[in-house]
C-alpha cells in the first residue's frame, strides 16, 4: 500500500465511459488519490458502476471517488435518471424535512455507484438569484443563517448514509460577476464585509464538512497581487488551516478553469496550490497531463508534500465500502427522486427539467 505515493496529491477526471489500455496503464503508474466523474462517464446505471469498480481495482491505494450532485442542473446523475430540485427550489419551499430527505436520498444514490464523496453542499449566500457567477439554483439562502440551516440538514443527512461532504466555495462567490470557467474574477470585499457574511457561513462548517474547496476568486483584501484565492497562502493556510482551523482535506477547484489556464502554466500551478496549502490538486479535463502534474509534485518541499499526503491519509480512513449494486436498487432509490422532486415543485413543474447541460457545458467542472 503506497499511502506516499507522490499521485495521492491528485483528483482526475476520466476520459470516457470506460477505461481505455492507455488511461489504465496511466493510472496505474500515476496512482491518483482520487477521481472525479462527470456526464461523458455516464451511460447507463450498471456502466457506471462497472467504471467505478474498475477504478478501485487499479488502485493500490483505495481512491476516493467523487463527482457534483447537487440537485437541479448540476446534478450528473440526472442523466440516468430523475433530477433532484435545486438548492434554491428547496430554499423556496423552506421545509428542512425535504432538505434533509434530499441529503438522505443522495448519499443513498451515490453509496449504489461506489462514490464516498460529493462535492457539496454549496455554501455560497446568495446576493443575486439571476447573477452570471455560476451559482443560479446552488445557493441555500440568502442569508447567513438560511444557508447554515439548510445546508446544515443536508450535509448531515448526506453523511449519515457514509458519503464525505464538501463545502465550497470557500472563501464564497457570493459577490462574483464573472463566472470562473471563463476568467478570474475579482471579489471586491473588505474583510469585515467578508466576515459578516461569506466567512460567517464557512466557520460555521468547518467542523461540520470532511473536505473543502478554494475558489478561483481573487480577493484584494487578502492579496494585493492578482492571485485567485486557490493559489493564495493567505486564504488557504493562514485563513482556512490557522484562523479556521480547518483539519479537513483540502482542495483546488478545477485547474483546467479559465480563471487559471488565462492566469498560469500548469507547473507554477501545481507549485503555487501545494504552497498554499492545498491537499489535493484538481485536474478534471486535462487527463493526460498528470504524468507532469506527478513529476511537478515530486520537485516541491518534502514539507509540503508530507503535510498534504497526511491529509489524504486521514480522509481516507473515513470511506465506507460500496453498496451493493442492483438495477432494482437504483430503480427503487430513483423513484425516491422523483417523489421528493414532485413534493418539493408539484406535479407540473417536477415535469420541467433543468435546461441540458451537455457534456461540454462549462457547468460540468464546478
Amino acid at each position: 500500500m503506497k499511502h506516499d505515493s507522490l499521485g495521492q496529491l491528485i483528483l482526475t477526471g476520466v476520459p470516457g465511459m470506460e477505461l481505455d489500455s492507455e488511461t489504465a496503464a496511466l493510472f496505474r503508474r500515476v496512482q491518483p488519490g482520487g477521481f472525479i466523474l462527470f456526464g461523458r462517464n455516464i451511460q447507463s446505471a450498471r456502466q457506471l458502476r462497472k467504471l467505478i469498480d474498475d477504478l478501485r481495482d487499479l488502485s493500490e491505494v483505495e481512491p476516493i471517488i467523487t463527482i457534483d450532485q447537487e440537485g437541479g442542473r448540476v446534478s450528473r446523475l440526472r442523466l440516468i435518471g430523475n433530477e433532484p430540485p435545486n438548492a434554491q427550489q428547496l430554499r423556496d419551499r423552506n421545509d428542512i424535512a425535504l432538505v434533509r430527505r434530499h441529503g438522505e436520498i443522495t448519499g443513498r444514490l451515490l453509496r449504489i455507484f461506489g462514490f464516498n464523496l460529493d462535492l457539496c453542499p454549496v455554501l455560497d449566500i446568495s446576493f443575486d438569484d439571476e447573477a452570471d457567477n455560476s451559482l443560479r439554483g446552488r445557493c441555500y439562502g440568502k442569508t447567513v443563517e438560511q444557508v447554515v440551516s439548510l445546508a446544515g440538514a443536508f450535509n448531515d443527512a448526506l453523511r449519515e448514509q457514509g458519503i464525505l461532504s464538501c463545502g465550497k466555495h470557500f472563501p464564497g462567490y457570493s459577490a462574483a460577476t464573472v463566472d470562473a470557467h471563463h476568467d478570474l474574477p475579482t471579489i471586491d470585499r473588505t474583510r469585515e464585509q467578508l466576515d459578516g457574511q461569506e466567512l460567517a457561513v464557512f466557520r460555521h462548517f468547518t467542523p461540520a464538512v470532511d473536505s473543502m474547496m478554494i475558489c478561483h476568486g481573487w480577493y484584494p483584501c487578502f492579496n494585493s497581487d492578482r492571485r485567485p484565492a486557490s493559489l493564495s497562502r493567505e486564504i488557504v493556510t493562514q485563513l482556512l488551516r490557522d484562523e479556521f482551523h480547518f483539519e479537513g482535506l483540502v482542495m483546488t477547484d478545477d485547474l483546467d478553469m479559465g480563471a487559471i489556464l488565462n492566469e498560469y502554466g500548469l507547473e507554477d500551478t501545481i507549485r503555487l496550490a501545494i504552497e498554499a496549502g492545498n491537499d489535493w490538486v484538481m485536474i478534471c479535463h486535462r487527463v493526460a497531463s498528470i504524468d507532469e502534474v506527478h513529476r511537478t509534485l515530486g520537485k516541491l518541499p518534502s514539507d509540503q508534500i508530507e503535510r498534504a499526503l497526511a491529509s489524504v491519509a486521514r480522509t481516507k480512513t473515513k470511506l465506507q465500502a460500496p453498496g451493493e449494486f442492483s438495477e432494482a436498487a437504483f430503480k427503487t432509490i430513483d423513484q425516491s427522486v422523483w417523489d421528493l422532486r414532485v413534493a418539493v415543485l408539484g406535479e407540473e413543474e417536477a415535469a420541467k427539467r433543468s435546461p441540458e447541460d451537455g457534456k461540454r457545458s462549462p457547468v460540468e467542472t464546478y
